[in-house]
């Protein structure tokens, strides 16, 4: 569903901003093929709705340090509104958890942690069960490779929603 407000040059300014990064008022335009003023006017417009909420360097951590990726699959015990933010408000305590998604289906979340070690990782993990947390039971998948790592395309998600050919 395109979400409201939001015209295809809102949505090719995104897409340059997401794909680029800090863009110049000049580079921005000729990107997006509009001339630079209404264009940064937009763009000043798009981060005040909260569309952009940064920009961000892709470090190519690899290079910086050794370490171990882990994706962990968790069910809590209990399922009730208190119990997911007690395990939420713990996640945010530790910057060695890069990412968590809350699913529906047989496991609650789906995390992806960051240590330098695998010790390192373990100690993490003993930390989740001796905060109680009600975890139920958790698995964790090492990575070995990331095979693909990229942002959605704005521009295809925004378009037009394909009809349903099961009719």
């Amino acid at each position: 569903m395109k979400k409201l407000g939001l015209d295809a040059t809102d949505i090719r300014i995104l897409s340059a901003v997401q794909r680029h990064g800090q863009l110049s008022k000049t580079r921005l335009s000729e990107i997006v093929n509009i001339s630079a003023t209404p264009c940064w006017a937009r763009l000043d417009r798009l981060k005040a709705a909260g569309y952009i909420r940064g920009y961000h360097a892709d470090i190519a951590l690899e290079r910086v340090v050794d370490f171990t990726q882990v994706v962990v699959t968790i069910s809590l015990t209990h399922h009730r509104k208190a119990d997911f933010e007690r395990f939420e408000a713990w996640l945010y305590r530790h910057d060695e958890i890069t990412e968590c998604i809350a699913t529906g289906g047989g496991m609650d979340y789906v995390m992806k942690a960051v240590c330098r070690s695998l010790t390192a990782f373990q100690v993490l993990m003993q930390d989740m069960m001796d905060a109680e947390l009600g975890v139920d039971r958790y698995m964790t998948y090492i990575a070995t490779r990331v095979v693909k790592a990229s942002h959605p395309n704005i521009a295809k998600m925004a378009g037009p929603v394909p009809a349903d050919r099961t009719a």
